[in-house]
């Protein structure tokens, strides 16, 4: 059998209700996994269950920001052998208007619930040995880009968690990892057609698809990827080599 293929694997995926959440889930019921999704939009969680392949996939709806939501969602999910952070917010504000509440919400989503739903499933001992834990990093976590400083500032600070963490769980065979994309299209960016175009030019192998990301989380999570972890996987279309 392929170390590629996820059969017989119960893979948690956070964020699926669009874009890359979405694009994982259906990527992995297709490699054969089964599936436990969650987001926060009771329709669009719907409209991913009903796009993805196989069996033994279940949908829960929960706010990762609110504590016993996750608790809930840790207790609907059970035992799983993998877990794909996918849920996160954009937070753009020029650095002169950050105030407290809008970085407060920005660190609350995108660094505090993936790590204390982590926490959470470790503690009940819910993943696996041998499992696999995924991050979505970002590219501006290792460039500087105007108007996005709580945003790359909370995805900085994923990277030094998954980095600890990778060492902590690593006598269980779980592998930490964390992909991190540029620019993909996706609903989070909220933008103009215009605005994407004239950014796809600075990328030598054009704009990232929320598929080309799924494609890399389902390696990670697949047994092919056993002896790799404490790692950030760049996806970026070549653009770091345009500065």
């Amino acid at each position: 059998m392929s170390p590629f293929n996820l059969h017989g694997k119960r893979i948690l995926v956070t964020g699926a209700s669009s874009g890359i959440g979405r694009a994982v889930a259906v990527s992995c019921a297709r490699a054969g996994a089964s599936l436990v999704i969650t987001g926060r939009d009771e329709s669009r969680l719907t409209e991913t269950l009903t796009a993805m392949s196989g069996t033994g996939h279940a949908a829960v709806i929960a706010d990762l920001t609110d504590a016993a939501q996750v608790s809930s969602l840790v207790e609907q999910s059970g035992a799983v052998h993998g877990l794909v952070h996918s849920a996160g917010i954009a937070g753009v504000m020029p650095f002169r208007m950050l105030g407290r509440p809008f970085l407060d919400d920005v660190f609350d989503t995108n660094f505090v619930a993936p790590v204390l739903l982590t926490q959470q499933l470790l503690a009940r001992k819910r993943v696996v040995d041998g499992g696999s834990i995924l991050f979505m990093t970002s590219l501006a976590a290792h460039t500087g880009t105007v108007g996005v400083a709580a945003y790359s500032a909370s995805k900085t600070a994923l990277l030094g968690a998954i980095r600890c963490l990778a060492l902590e769980v690593a006598k269980r065979g779980i592998r930490v990892n964390s992909l991190s994309p540029g620019l993909v299209a996706t609903p989070i960016l909220g933008e103009t057609l215009e605005w994407l175009e004239e950014k796809a030019r600075m990328y030598p192998l054009g704009l990232g698809q929320p598929d080309d990301i799924a494609h890399a989380a389902q390696f990670f999570l697949s047994d092919a990827s056993r002896k790799i972890t404490g790692i950030t996987f760049n996806i970026d279309g070549g653009v770091p080599f345009t500065y």
